[in-house]
This record gives structure tokens, C-alpha cells and sequence, in this order.
């Protein structure tokens, strides 16, 4: 039984880096690059598929009614075992092709979706041959060179169709325009306050109950819209969409890193879902490489910005590293990681303009130093306690450079929600697990909200600086929701027994807008991460790229606001 389940797995396996190698086109299909990605992502299948289907031919036995005892190969084993791995193989690329739609181009999606249908195919015909060999198993000897044909073909099916890769084209373009003259007239401010998986819903409860009195504010009087998302929602992929208002397959960015082959043989940019594809690096057959700037094939709103005449603050940005040149300042979300570092005393590439990099010092120093105001180091592991002093630490940052340096546009961003509301969203909607306990409510319910109030002061200080002609968005680009009981059972298991929220289906983020110019109220329509850029080129009086994917949303503001700006378009910011 275990040559049978080994041959199946061989199969299993080659159908799902199939589907690694057509989500990563850029991958070359050639002899010389290929052992690399079998030795690593095949040999990690190989032997998980081989137990799953050492387990079904052992149940097979168990429930057999006369002995069960096949060959090393056997054709009538492999044959349905084989129906399995091709129905699986199918159901796995459509899967894939549907939540990962917006990230694939066109042609990719095709050939995998044509794909899909080939392993289907294969799947129906080993079906019938499997039944043929039921009712004339004295034909063996013929059905077992057609059983072979059919799995070659649905191996090599795929591969076709994939082709051979096609590699990045390095495109010959100035990403970073030189700058022109400053406007001189006044114009109007746009603050934008970003949050990792933010939760409306727990924002809404938290304000009619008289806290977080400041999102409460914009609820009341301001503008709310739900953001539709990536897949895979990473903060990666999701903010650069935010900040260029155009798709991954447009900006380069497609996942939360860029996973190299622990032995050598290119890089994987997407991995597939639904096959736990993430355990690779886990277990040390793909090694994580971050993003950086240069991964970015687009311009990014501040780049547009400054060369429009605008002086732009960004502050907690992911892919911001090497900072970009802009119009005001920059500092990068890797700055706390780097900067109290023996080599980053002297590293210029996470602070932009360099002479910066004194203040920004200043105001990580000045948060080191100061206890956790956010989670006290009594409730909860102190590993709970970094992400809210990252917060601080960009917050502190955020304000400091807004007094030394003013800007018409800036963009800070919160990430700490993300990271403990993974682990505290069961105490803060205990009645979405129904496992809490009155005392871990009452100790542990406040936690994520706290990290909310951290935003809720942010607002505040944002709405005292408003002007007459200014605007506030607070962006959510992803959302957070409860993990599915059967993935609360794994990670029991498996992984990690103290992970509660997710964001792996993609929920949906918010959009708020607060000022003199908004339309009151929350509508059902729904918006995309992809319209944030255009909205804010439209608002700030500058025209529309036809190229980005988003769309400027005009039904923000009121009416005698938009009479007076019609919509513009340019072809692209892109030269």
C-alpha cells in the first residue's frame, strides 16, 4: 500500500507545482531551474499526500468485506486514488483562480482556468476506467497503458499551458518624476490615517457606548463606505494597492513578501491557498524575503503628489524602503527596526529627507522609554505589548514632523490592530467563540480596543487641525473576523493555540471621510482599497490616471462641491 500511496502523492504533488508555476509566471520551465522547486515544495507534498493516502487505502481496508491486499502497483488502486488527486488538482485551481482573481492577469488566469478543465477531464476519465476495469478486469493489460496516458497527459496538460514563463520586463521609466515648483496659493489639506484590519462593526459598538468618542464623531457626521479587499490580504499588498490605486498585477505587489527556494532557483512571489502552501516557509523550505520600494512597478500617490506641486508626510508606510525622494518627508515602516541598530545609526535609507533622521530618533527614544499606556505588562504576554509601542513610535514620529515640517498631504498608519487582534478578537465579541469566560472578558475584552483608542486620539488631533477646506479619511484596507472553528482546531494542533482573528477570507475594509465638503451618512455601495488614490487626486483638483484601477468617489461629497469639480482624466502619471 505505501508504493501506492507514494505513486499517488508523485501525482498530487506534480498537479500542485503546476499550480505554484502558473501562479508565478516569472518562473522559467526549464530542466536546469526546475529540481530547486521540486526538492523543496515537491518533497514537502510528496510525503504529507503519501500519508493522507496511506490513510485512505488503510480505511479502504478496514471496511473492506474480503481482503484487501493490492500490489506494489496496482492499476485498480492507483485508478481511483488517482481520481481523487485530479478532482482535488481541479478543485484546487479553480479555487485558487476565483480568490485570486484580482491579482492574476489575463492570461494567466486562463491557462488556469483551462487547466482546471484538463484535470477535470482526467479526473472523468479515470472514473471510467475504473468502472471498465470492474466490469472486464481480465482487460488489464490494456487499460493499464490508457490509465498511464491519461496521467501524463494531465501532467503535461498543464504544463503546456502554463508555458514555458514569461520574466518581468524591467521597464525603461523614471518612477520618481523630478519635482516642479511648490504651489503657491493656498490649497486645501488632506489628512489620511491608516489602520490594519480595522472593524467597523466593533468601532460602531464601542461608539454608541460612548467610547472611541471620536470615530463616533465621523460616524455621526462624516462620510462611511465599506472597502472591498485583496487576496491574499497582506498589509503589503493591500497599501501599496491603496497608495497607487491600481491592482497587483499593475504595482508589482501580489503577496506579504517575496519567498526564495531554500536551494537556490528563483523566487515565488504568490503562493497558493487552500493547501497549507504557507507551512513552506514554517518549516524552512522557502525562505521570506521583504518587499522594497523597488518592488513597486507604478508611481505611488505621494510621488504623484510632489511633482504636482504638493508637499506630502508619510509616516509607517510598508515598501518604503529605500525611502523614495518626495516633496516633505518620509519615514519608512521598517524604521523601528533598524534605527536603535548599530548599522542604522548611520542608515539613510528608511528616513527621507536624511537630516530627519535626528527627530524621528528623538520620538523613538522618547516612546522607549515611557511605559505601555496601551496593554499593561500584567495582563498579557509582554510580546503583546510591542505592537502597541510601534504605534506610539510612528504616532510620535507622525507629530513631531507635522509641527517641524507642515505638509498639505499626509498619510500615517497603525498597525497594531492586525497584529493583536489576531489574538484578542475572541475577548473583544465573546459571543462569536462562545469559549470566554466572565473573568478573560472582564481582563482581556479591553485590550483591543485600547489599541483603537491609540487611533481615536490620532482623529482627534486631526479634527482640531481641520480647516474649512480640508479633508480626513480614515482608511481601513482590510478588515478582521472571527477564525473558523475548524481552523481554531488545527491551530490547536499544530500551530498556534491563541489565534483567534483572521483576515484570510478577505474581509472588507472601511472607508471614513470627515469635513465641510463630505456628504453625510454610510451607504451600502461599496468601495475599493483601488479608489483611495483617485479620491484624493480628485479632491485635491488634480486629474484622474485612465490607467489606475480605482475610481474617484464623488458621492463622498456634497453637491455643491462636485458641481463645481468635474472629474478630469490624464492617460497616465506614469511618464
Amino acid at each position: 500500500m505505501l508504493a501506492n500511496s507514494m505513486a499517488a502523492a508523485a501525482l498530487g504533488t506534480a498537479y500542485v507545482i503546476a499550480l505554484v508555476l502558473h501562479l508565478n509566471p516569472q518562473l522559467p520551465l526549464n530542466p536546469a531551474r526546475l529540481p530547486p522547486l521540486v526538492t523543496t515544495v515537491g518533497l514537502f507534498y510528496v510525503v504529507h499526500l503519501t500519508v493522507i493516502f496511506y490513510i485512505l487505502l488503510v480505511l479502504r481496508q478496514l471496511l473492506a468485506r474480503e481482503i484487501f491486499s493490492p500490489a506494489w502497483l496496482s492499476v485498480s488502486v492507483l485508478v481511483w486514488l488517482s481520481i481523487v488527486a485530479s478532482a482535488a488538482g481541479a478543485a484546487l485551481m479553480w479555487t485558487n483562480l476565483f480568490t485570486f482573481s484580482l491579482v492574476l492577469d489575463a492570461a494567466t488566469a486562463s491557462a488556469l482556468d483551462r487547466s482546471a478543465i484538463v484535470l477535470t477531464a482526467a479526473a472523468v476519465l479515470c472514473a471510467l476506467l475504473a468502472l471498465f476495469l470492474q466490469k472486464v478486469p481480465e482487460a488489464k493489460a490494456v487499460w493499464a497503458p490508457l490509465f498511464v496516458l491519461v496521467v501524463l497527459a494531465s501532467v503535461a496538460g498543464p504544463l503546456t499551458l502554463r508555458g514555458c514563463g514569461t520574466p518581468t520586463v524591467l521597464e525603461a521609466r523614471s518612477i520618481d518624476a523630478a519635482f516642479g515648483i511648490a504651489r503657491a496659493e493656498p490649497s486645501a489639506r488632506v489628512t489620511l490615517i491608516a489602520i490594519d484590519a480595522g472593524s467597523l462593526d466593533l468601532i460602531t459598538r464601542a461608539a454608541a457606548e460612548g467610547r472611541l468618542p471620536n470615530f463616533g464623531r465621523i460616524l455621526d457626521a462624516g462620510a462611511v463606505r465599506h472597502l472591498a479587499t485583496l487576496r491574499p490580504t497582506s498589509a503589503e499588498a493591500v497599501w501599496s494597492a491603496v497608495a497607487t490605486g491600481k491592482l497587483p498585477q499593475k504595482n508589482g505587489v501580489r503577496s506579504a513578501a517575496i519567498y526564495q527556494l531554500s536551494g537556490g532557483g528563483g523566487a515565488i512571489q504568490l503562493l497558493p491557498d487552500y493547501c497549507f502552501a504557507h507551512s513552506l516557509e514554517r518549516f524552512g523550505f522557502l525562505l521570506e524575503q521583504a518587499h522594497t520600494s523597488a518592488t513597486l512597478r507604478t508611481r505611488t500617490l505621494w510621488s504623484i503628489l510632489s511633482t504636482n506641486g504638493f508637499s506630502v508626510g508619510v509616516v509607517g508606510w510598508p515598501l518604503t524602503q529605500p525611502a523614495p525622494a518626495v516633496r516633505g518627508y518620509l519615514v519608512s515602516d521598517t524604521y523601528h527596526r533598524v534605527a536603535l541598530t548599530p548599522s542604522g545609526i548611520d542608515d539613510n535609507s528608511t528616513v527621507y529627507p536624511p537630516d530627519l533622521r535626528h527627530a524621528a530618533l528623538a520620538a523613538l527614544e522618547s516612546v522607549a522609554d515611557a511605559p505601555s499606556a496601551v496593554v499593561p505588562a500584567s495582563l498579557v504576554d509582554v510580546r503583546h505589548e510591542t505592537p502597541a509601542r510601534i504605534d506610539r513610535v510612528y504616532d510620535r514620529i507622525a507629530q513631531r514632523l507635522a509641527r517641524e515640517r507642515p505638509a498639505q498631504v499626509t498619510f500615517t498608519r497603525y498597525q497594531s490592530l492586525d497584529a493583536i487582534g489576531h489574538y484578542f478578537l475572541r475577548y473583544a465579541s465573546p459571543s462569536e467563540f462562545g469559549d470566554v469566560s466572565d473573568d478573560e472578558q472582564r481582563r482581556l475584552g479591553p485590550v483591543l480596543e485600547r489599541h483603537y483608542a491609540v487611533v481615536d486620539e490620532a482623529i482627534g488631533r486631526a479634527m482640531v487641525a481641520l480647516g474649512p477646506e480640508d479633508l480626513l479619511l480614515v482608511v481601513s484596507g482590510f478588515g478582521m473576523e472571527p477564525l473558523g472553528l475548524g481552523k481554531r482546531l488545527v491551530e490547536r494542533v499544530i500551530g498556534d493555540p491563541d489565534i483567534s482573528g483572521t483576515h484570510e477570507s478577505a474581509p472588507d475594509g472601511f472607508l471614513m471621510a470627515y469635513g465641510a465638503s463630505v456628504a453625510r451618512g454610510r451607504q451600502q455601495a461599496l468601495a475599493s482599497v483601488v479608489d483611495v488614490a483617485p479620491t484624493i487626486l480628485y479632491f485635491l483638483g488634480l486629474p484622474i490616471g485612465r490607467d489606475m484601477d480605482g475610481d474617484a468617489r464623488a458621492d463622498l461629497f456634497q453637491r455643491s462641491f462636485t458641481d463645481e469639480r468635474p472629474i478630469t482624466f490624464i492617460p497616465t502619471y506614469e511618464r
